[in-house]
Parts: structure tokens; C-alpha cells; sequence
């Protein structure tokens, strides 16, 4: 039996440790150009988002290098899990800075390489990082013409550059390459100033449609993932796990799975381990463990867990509020009270949390899928009890994140059996391990009073979330008198809960959305003409337009029978309106989707190709939370183990998919990997009553729910 020996103490306080030492940056990196950019405001408020000790480098805020050859390395703390940054970064890098978009390569969640970030979530890489990405590029460019400037000796004003190419206006034959700069020498050049950026209009790579660069490597099968990092004497790893979220780990007798020719049995404390460099022998040796626990369970389930919400003791926060509540309730010809509840839901990646660890020497490297590699960083270094230089996380591909890598578990436990054993060890879990520890998007109630005088004009709307997170919550509609108040903080869970793509809006737009619906039906009136009237935002007007266009709506009073449904709402900067035909099968309760339709509105839409498939898997993930992905639990004991009982949307639900982008090309880019995703419960609800009749109040809907709920109506 193996214990960890703890190097000698140094306070990770006292280090504050940017990024990797130059010499030994330019070292790993060679030749070439290397661009430093001073601090500037622009900057400034990474920095303040970075936690203590940490922030972007005071040398320098961003880099990128222009190798011998012309090509051009961007590095960037993001992470590239599915959603195209690897190619939305590469058009904006390629356009800003004058050079092919083929020779920019992305160098990404790299802790050695890369400048300090705090993530990859809430849709911001395209939103917050890429300006700073592209002053940077425009930064460079400068730079770069100053010494093509000198190179040729003619005044910069006298220069104009083309995919890295540097010519003399008036003589076109005096010229000279980005990478012709490089030869033979370092540069280090500095800049103060405010580039100019480039005209929108001018872009010749943004804009245009690009199918993901690494759209080949994962269709092959040669992308690499966590787990498929191959390195000598390397160990896989199985470790045994509680049945329940309330059990302790009382004893364990591992004398069966030391039988097992090959296998290596750790126990050190709670963490208990079998290793072997064949990864069934260990599936076989961990069965072999007999535990015993004691259990303290929360006494909670799936069905009682939501009269839990509403007598928890919650923090109270008024989101907002407007007008007066007593008055609007006064002036309404008819009031409409609701509750909405959302059940817990997986995020059920294609790939389950893995990571690969091997020490040498004093330097740890862990290969390890996370949303947040510098975090990791820091969490492995005061595990490890060392200084944080020498922890180096490297993100290769994710096979999905959707909120649920941001912690990084498998990463503290592959680190530590390398440390025990000796040798690199990977640490890839199953599927039963990755239900029982992700960290579920939360149950939740909503609760809304809402009033509207005789012409269909809302007058009141008191809209109260409780543990959905404040996210989506606010009242898009022209309501004078309303208030929006989140309930939060109380212990509820009895197991991990997190961001789910597009945290908290998923079910603040259903509730909203499903509530507008219901109202537009007691007036008498078409659920698009009501939100219209009820609407001033005219960029949202502008989107359920485009939207309706799409579709070819026509008016009609709900249930018509037709099936359609209508949702909008807006995430990250972004406005989305859906239309859906739904069937529903009268005697079974199922639900089957026929069409949706989705406007957006993102400003300037980096890649239209990229932006399409993001907005197609997020309606057809959406479909997932609003029919039938529903964690069943006792206490702490999580039910579902694997997708026989957890059924996520299959290739036969797609429906057929129509999308619009709206042409914003003046204004700033926004979100785009979560907007799509947040109307699909509440569009699949209003199109389930407009074809039924039957009014859905809880997430998802099962055909027993729906069964239920045409019985009522």
C-alpha cells in the first residue's frame, strides 16, 4: 500500500505565476516573429475575472506567432469542445491580420503556451474573447508593416499586404513575406497604441461559410480525446465508487481483485484503485472489491423534490421590478396564475470525463477534458501541493462539455495515481460513473401571476424562479407594471448540480413562453399577434417576423388542432424566435416533431456554417429536455446509469430544420453556441396544446404526462 509523499510546501500565494518563463516559452516554440502587446484597457476587465494570483500577463496580453514558413500559431486559452472556435477564431485571425485562413493554426487550452483564461461557457469565446484576438491581430499587423517597412525601405504608407504578403504600391516587385521577416533571427518588437481594425466590409473570411477545421480529423477517427493519449508503461485505471451520493466508506477488502494476475491495488484512505495496462483486466479486478458503507440520506426524491424548492429557506433577490404589482392586479380584466417544473437533466456527452497524467522529474502533464484548463491547473497544483509552473494541462478535442466539464475530477485522480504508482496512468470513466457524478442541470419551479386588461395588453407580471438560476428570467414583454424575484441558496440538492448549455434558461423560457401562450389563448387571440402586440424590442419583433416568414404561419385562435407552436426568447446577447409543427398521438402520449423553424439574431455572424449546425444541435438537443431526459433518484442513489433509461433525442426524432440568420454585419458579434437551444421546451408545449389541447406544466413530457394532461383538459 501506497501513500502520497507531499513535496516540500510552497504557497501558491506567494508564486504569482502569469505564464511560462520566457526563455523556456521560446525554447519549446523556435523561431520566428513573436508579437508583445502592453496592457490596455481593453483588457482590463479579464483581468478583474481572473481569480486572485492570477490574470492575463503583465508582459504581454495576448501573442501569437508568425513562423519561418509564413504560417501563423494563435494561442488561446479556449477550448475547442464541438462548437467551431477553432474556426470562427482562425477567420477572424486570418482577416484581421492580413494572411491566408489555411495557415492559421489554433493553439488552444494549452497551460504552457496560452495566455491565463477563465473558461470556455456562457457562449463567450466568440462574444468577449475574439476582440481581443482581433486588436491583437490588427496590433500585429502594424508591427509587421514597420519592419517590411524597413526591409524595403519605403514608408509604411508607401505598403500594402495580402495573405501575409508585403508590397510596395509602386512597384510590385518590391516585396517581402511575413515568414521572409522571420529568417535567421528573433523579434521581439513592443506596441503602444490603438491599431486601426479592419471594415466588416472587407472581410474576406468572416462571414463566409467554413466547415469546422477539424471536421476531418474527427470523421476519420485520428482527433485525439483525453483518453487516447498513449504513452510507455501507461496505466488504466478503475477506482471504486459509493452507490449513493449519502454513502461513506466504512471497509474494503481488496484481497479477490489482488488475485488477479497483473493488477495493481492502491488504497490509500477513501481512494481505492485497481490498475493494469490492459484495460479489461481492471473492469474485471474493480467488481472484485467488497465495500461497506454507512449511508445519511436525503430523504427526497424525483417526484417530491419540487415541494422541496418551494419550502426550502431560500435567499430572496428582486431581479427587477417596475411599476406596481397591487396596481397591475387592479387594472387586469383577468388574471392567470402558474407553475412550471423542470426535472434534473443529464448533460450525457458523447464522451465521459477522462484524463491522462504522467509525471517527470518535478513537472506534472495531465491531458485532461475540461472546459477550464487553467483551473485545473490551479487544482492539481494545491492537490499536488506544488507551485503552479509546474502543472502543465493540456486540452486535447472534447466530445462535448454542454457546462458539465468545468469541474475536473478524473483529472485530481489520474494525477495522484501517477504519483502513487510511479507511472502515467489514464483515467477514463464509464458511463454509470459519468451519471452519477455530473453535475445536473437543477430542478426547478417557476412560479408566475399574470394579468391583462380586455384587449389583451399584459398589465401585471409578478414572475418568481426558484433554483433555475436568474438567467432568461427577465420579462421581454412591455408590462408596466412587473417584478422578477429569484430564490436561491438554500441546501435543495442532495447530489452535483451546474450549468446546462444555456444555464437556467432552458426553463425560465419555457415557463415564460408556456404562460404568454396561455394568455394569448384566454384573449382569443393568435399566439404570434399577441406577443407582437405585447412586444417593443423591435429586434425581437424583427426575428419572430423573419421567423413566421420561414414557416409560412398562418393566424389562428389556439388548439387549432394544426399542432404549431411559438417560443422567442434571448441568451448571450442573442434573440431567437422558434415556430414548430408537432404530432400527438391521442391514445399513447407521444409526441412526435415535425418541423421547427428558428430565427437569430447574433450580429455579426462569424461563420454561417458553423452558426447553422450550432443552432441544428441545439434544437435537436432540445428536444432531449423537452420530451423525455429526466434523472430518477432516492436520495442520493442516482437511478439512471446509463442511455437504456435515459433517452436522450435519436436520429430518428430530427425533424425537418429550417434556420435564419438575421444580416447584422454592422453590429458586434454575440453568443451562438446556447441561444437556439433555449425555446425548445416551451415551443414543444405550446405546439403540444395547439394540436391537443392539453397544457404541459412540467419538463420533460413524457406521453404519460401527456396522457395526463389531455385527460384535464
Amino acid at each position: 500500500m501506497k501513500k502520497i509523499i507531499a513535496n516540500e510546501k510552497e504557497s501558491l500565494k506567494s508564486k504569482e505565476r502569469i505564464g511560462m518563463r520566457r526563455r523556456d516559452f521560446f525554447k519549446l516554440l523556435g523561431g520566428g516573429i513573436f508579437i508583445f502587446f502592453q496592457p490596455r484597457d481593453t483588457f482590463k476587465l479579464l483581468e478583474l475575472q481572473a481569480p486572485q494570483g492570477r490574470s492575463l500577463p503583465t508582459e504581454f496580453n495576448a501573442f501569437l506567432q508568425i513562423a519561418e514558413d509564413g504560417s501563423v500559431n494563435c494561442y488561446t486559452g479556449k477550448i475547442e469542445m464541438g462548437q467551431g472556435a477553432i474556426t470562427s477564431l482562425a477567420q477572424i485571425m486570418a482577416d484581421e491580420l492580413e494572411v491566408s485562413f489555411e495557415s492559421v493554426k489554433m493553439v488552444m487550452g494549452d497551460t504552457d503556451l496560452c495566455p491565463w483564461d477563465g473558461g470556455t461557457n456562457g457562449s463567450q469565446t466568440t462574444r468577449s474573447f475574439s476582440p481581443h484576438m482581433r486588436v491583437a491581430a490588427a496590433e500585429a499587423k502594424t508591427i509587421l508593416l514597420q519592419l517590411g517597412s524597413d526591409y524595403l525601405h519605403v514608408p509604411v504608407s508607401q505598403l500594402e499586404v495580402k495573405d501575409g504578403i508585403i508590397s510596395d504600391i509602386k512597384n510590385n516587385k518590391s516585396k517581402v513575406s511575413y515568414g521572409e521577416l522571420t529568417k535567421g533571427k528573433r523579434i521581439e518588437k513592443h506596441f503602444d497604441g490603438k491599431p486601426e481594425l479592419k471594415d466588416y466590409a472587407k472581410f474576406k473570411y468572416v462571414g463566409k461559410p467554413y466547415l469546422h477545421q477539424d471536421s476531418r480529423l474527427k470523421v476519420t477517427g485520428e482527433a485525439k480525446f483525453s483518453a487516447d493519449i498513449q504513452l510507455p508503461g501507461l496505466l488504466h485505471a478503475r477506482l471504486l465508487r459509493p452507490p449513493s451520493h449519502g454513502a461513506k466508506l466504512v471497509t474494503a477488502d481488496v484481497s479477490e481483485a489482488e488475485k488477479i494476475k497483473g493488477i495493481q491495488v492502491v488504497h490509500d484512505g477513501d481512494l481505492i484503485a485497481v490498475l493494469s495496462d490492459d484495460r479489461d483486466k481492471v473492469d474485471q479486478a474493480i467488481v472484485k472489491v467488497k465495500a461497506e458503507y454507512s449511508f445519511s440520506e436525503t430523504e427526497v426524491d424525483d417526484k417530491t423534490i419540487f415541494d422541496r424548492i418551494l419550502k426550502a429557506n431560500s435567499e430572496t433577490n428582486v431581479i427587477r421590478s417596475n411599476g406596481d404589482l397591487e396596481t397591475g392586479k387592479k387594472i387586469s380584466d383577468s388574471l392567470t396564475e402558474s407553475e412550471f417544473h423542470n426535472s434534473y437533466v443529464a448533460h450525457a456527452t458523447i464522451e465521459p470525463h477522462a484524463a491522462t497524467a504522467m509525471i517527470e522529474g518535478d513537472k506534472i502533464t495531465v491531458w485532461v477534458s475540461t472546459q477550464q484548463p487553467f483551473r485545473a491547473q490551479e487544482t492539481i497544483a494545491r492537490e499536488m501541493n506544488v507551485p503552479l509552473e509546474k502543472v502543465r494541462i493540456i486540452t486535447p478535442f472534447l466530445g462535448g462539455g454542454f457546462g458539465g466539464k468545468s469541474a475536473h475530477r478524473q483529472a485530481v485522480e489520474a494525477i495522484k495515481l501517477a504519483k502513487i504508482t510511479g507511472k502515467p496512468v489514464v483515467v477514463a470513466w464509464t458511463r454509470q460513473e459519468e451519471f452519477f457524478y455530473d453535475t445536473f442541470r437543477p430542478a426547478a419551479v417557476v412560479k408566475i401571476t399574470s394579468g391583462m386588461d380586455k384587449s389583451g395588453k399584459i398589465t401585471l407580471w409578478d414572475y418568481n424562479t426558484y433554483y433555475a438560476g436568474a438567467r432568461g428570467s427577465d420579462t421581454i414583454y412591455d408590462v408596466p407594471n412587473a417584478r422578477t424575484t429569484n430564490y436561491s441558496g438554500g441546501s435543495v440538492h442532495p447530489f452535483g448540480t451546474g450549468a446546462w448549455r444555456a444555464p437556467g434558461n432552458n426553463t425560465n423560457t419555457f415557463a415564460r413562453e408556456s404562460q404568454i401562450n396561455i394568455m394569448a389563448s384566454k384573449a382569443g387571440m393568435d399566439p404570434l399577434e399577441f406577443r407582437l402586440m405585447n412586444l417593443k424590442d423591435e429586434k425581437m419583433i424583427a426575428v419572430l417576423k423573419a421567423a413566421a416568414d420561414k414557416f409560412g404561419y398562418t393566424p389562428a385562435r389556439n388548439p387549432s388542432g394544426r399542432g404549431y407552436g411559438i417560443a422567442c426568447g434571448t441568451d448571450v446577447g442573442t434573440l431567437v424566435a422558434h415556430i414548430a409543427e408537432v404530432k400527438v398521438d391521442k391514445n399513447t402520449g407521444h409526441v412526435q416533431v415535425i418541423r421547427v423553424v428558428c430565427a437569430q439574431d447574433m450580429g455579426l455572424c462569424v461563420n454561417p456554417e458553423g452558426t447553422t449546425i450550432q443552432m441544428e444541435g441545439c434544437i435537436t438537443m432540445g428536444m432531449g429536455y423537452a420530451l423525455t431526459e429526466e434523472i430518477q433518484f432516492q436520495g442520493g442513489d442516482i437511478k439512471n446509469h446509463s442511455f437504456d433509461t435515459y433517452e436522450i433525442p435519436r436520429f430518428s426524432w430530427v425533424p425537418k430544420i429550417d434556420t435564419v440568420i438575421m444580416e447584422r454585419n454592422d453590429q458586434a458579434p454575440q453568443g451562438g453556441g446556447e441561444p437556439t437551444i433555449i425555446c425548445m421546451g416551451a415551443v414543444i408545449a405550446n405546439a403540444v396544446y395547439d394540436a391537443s389541447g392539453a397544457r404541459l406544466y412540467q419538463l420533460p413530457m413524457t406521453p404519460e404526462r401527456v396522457l395526463t394532461a389531455m385527460k384535464k383538459a
